[in-house]
């Protein structure tokens, strides 16, 4: 109840739960920007526009990407603005009949009802025996009717998809769009960069990969970035720059889809990522992707060193790995969700269960740069003690928590949408 990221790891994998830098939070609370209103003349809030105008080149700098919206206030949120550009690239060049999107198996959840939500069918299509795209399988799917191919690299599995450019020349060679998920970007940030892998629009989780709060229901931010021939179509408005160095909302764009957010995004969530970029400078990104990799492989390589748990697929990870409870459940009968609801007992924030859904019993950690190796330690010595516990503590657990095991499936059939302490 009193646990947060100042206390304990959130290894959320695909998440990127990583600490806020406390200055960000000074900043974006001083008057000058919490107390500027949406309403206000554009020559009233310049220091504001400047900040929006140089956080674009940024992120267009980091990604590879020639422009970018800042307006989407959620990563769900910039993937259906990227579908919209999608879509509106394609009749523009009278393709109105491409109304597919193809997905690999470990595509995150949202990504197939972004697709959904934008009036495309979706087609998914199975991992190789590597946890990668299966390129043969990617070239017989692609067809004349294929809008994009939706990927995030690397993928939910943690794996880097290796055959990136050789996926780009297929995806484009069909007339169709290369769309990246920048859910993982944490992985790669200084490292490498979408735009240069052949991606043609790149949503931005502002709320994960550069550090502003993330989850309790908001406030997120999504930019999406596009490479030139997309341009044309982006939101209105956009943030411009006059030759005399003012900055405005430039609604000159007749092409533009229109708006896709109330005012210009959640400007406090911009603020802090742009804070958080200027802090770090390109060396300091770099670092944070090197050692969010390096935390990882070896929570992982000293987890599966213990013989409890296993591990499909390629053996290196990037910024996140999955790891199979499937062993435990065969000889004690014990759970990914056993697992989880223990690791409360042992003051610990579980890690994502069960996704992606082609590793049985898993269990998805991102541990993020910002922990500590005895952080990781603790963590890495609790899931080898679950393991060799007595089955039935672990089968009824939480045991310590205010709140013990829920009932899950009467609670969402029937909610209580108030809550009192007792």
């Amino acid at each position: 109840m009193n646990y947060s990221i100042d206390s304990g790891m959130y290894p959320l994998g695909s998440c990127t739960m990583k600490y806020n830098p406390r200055i960000c939070e000074e900043i974006s609370s001083w008057d000058k920007f919490s107390c500027t209103h949406p309403f206000q003349d554009y020559s009233t809030i310049q220091g504001n526009l400047q900040i929006l105008f140089e956080l674009e080149r940024m992120v267009c700098d980091l990604t590879g990407m020639d422009y970018f919206c800042l307006q989407p206030a959620a990563g769900a949120h910039g993937e259906f603005l990227g579908l919209l550009l999608t879509r509106v690239y394609h009749e523009s060049k009278g393709e109105s009949h491409r109304t597919e999107v193809i997905l690999p198996d470990t595509a995150h959840g949202t990504n197939p009802a972004s697709a959904a939500m934008a009036g495309y069918k979706i087609n998914e299509i199975p991992s190789n025996t590597e946890g990668t795209v299966d390129l043969d399988i990617l070239e017989k799917t692609l067809t004349n009717n294929t809008a994009c191919f939706m990927l995030t690299n690397p993928n939910t599995l943690g794996i880097f998809e290796s055959d990136i450019l050789e996926i780009s020349k297929m995806v484009h060679k069909a007339g169709a769009l290369l769309y990246y998920d920048g859910a993982n970007m944490n992985a790669i940030m200084g490292e490498a960069r979408p735009g240069d892998m052949g991606f043609d629009i790149v949503h931005l989780n502002l709320h994960k990969t550069f550090s502003t709060p993330h989850g309790g229901g908001g406030p997120g931010s999504g930019p999406v970035g596009v490479n030139i021939k997309l341009e044309k179509f982006l939101p209105i408005p956009r943030i411009g720059k006059k030759k005399d160095g003012t900055y405005i909302f430039d609604y000159d764009a007749p092409e533009s889809i229109g708006k896709i957010k109330g005012f210009y995004g959640n400007f406090s969530v911009l603020l802090k990522a742009y804070i958080y970029i200027t802090l770090m400078g390109k060396d300091g990104l770099k670092e944070a992707s090197e050692i969010a990799v390096l935390n990882s492989n070896y929570m992982k390589q000293k987890i599966l060193e213990s013989g409890k748990y296993k591990m499909t697929y390629k053996p290196l990870r990037k910024h996140e790995f999955v790891i199979s409870c499937e062993k435990l459940k065969q000889e004690k009968g014990i759970t990914a969700k056993d697992i989880a609801k223990r690791l409360l007992d042992h003051g610990l924030h579980p890690p994502t269960v069960y996704f992606p859904m082609i590793v049985m019993e898993a269990l998805m950690i991102e541990p993020t740069e910002t922990e500590s190796k005895e952080d990781l330690d603790r963590y890495i010595d609790a899931l080898i003690k679950i393991a060799d516990e007595d089955p039935e503590i672990v089968k009824n657990s939480p045991i310590n928590t205010s709140v013990k095991r829920v009932d899950e499936v009467g609670a969402t059939k029937n909610p209580i949408l108030t809550w009192n302490m007792i």
